[in-house]
């Protein structure tokens, strides 16, 4: 009657390291490109806005390089703390359902937010911030319910979508000083994202 105690308290063990592994794991994940961001504000801070220059410049082939520099340049510290709580949890949420899936919507929600910017931006603006990202991972969790038909990620679906549908107003234009059209392009990537991902778990 002892070997089946000593089994279950093998079992517990190893389920709590494994899962320990696995939240320092998604820690990591998340501080790196945060942190990222949190260093370049300040040096940013210092050149006096001299690193806003790689944002993204719509239409202009020097502004193309901002797809990859603009999720980490933000215009000041309230930018930069508002996006790093979106972040934390909507990136943690896709990152929960695997490192793969959180970095394919990361680079899919970069491009369609850095592309639609750099398109139909206006004019001498520049376009800087994580939040085309952010809408990325808002469409990826949004949508995937319609995408994957399981319960569980049903369910993920209508729960992100009830505590944080009411950003989907973002992709629209009218707000003064905000990217609408990275928050537009970042959400069809997280979309798409959702689209191609659960298409190919179905195989």
């Amino acid at each position: 009657m002892t070997v089946p105690a000593r089994r279950t308290t093998v079992t517990r063990t190893g389920t709590v390291r494994s899962l320990t592994l696995t939240l320092k794991s998604q820690v990591v994940t998340l501080s790196v490109p945060l942190g990222a961001a949190w260093i370049t504000l300040g040096i940013n801070a210092m050149l006096g806005g001299w690193l806003n220059r790689f944002g993204i410049i719509p239409r202009s082939l020097d502004g193309l390089r901002g797809i990859l520099f603009a999720p980490f340049l933000h215009g000041n510290l309230a930018h930069l703390t508002a996006n790093s709580a979106s972040f934390l949890v909507l990136g943690w949420l896709v990152l929960a359902t695997g490192r793969r899936n959180f970095a394919r919507v990361s680079v899919l929600a970069a491009l369609g937010s850095g592309i639609t910017s750099w398109a139909l931006g206006a004019p001498n603006s520049v376009h800087i911030g994580a939040s085309g990202v952010i809408f990325g991972y808002l469409g990826y969790l949004m949508l995937s319910g319609v995408f994957a038909r399981k319960f569980s990620t049903i369910a993920l679906s209508v729960a992100v979508t009830a505590a944080w549908g009411a950003m989907v107003w973002g992709v629209l234009p009218g707000q003064m000083g905000v990217s609408w059209q990275g928050h537009l392009g970042g959400f069809v990537g997280g979309v798409l994202a959702a689209r191609w991902i659960h298409a190919r778990a179905q195989r």
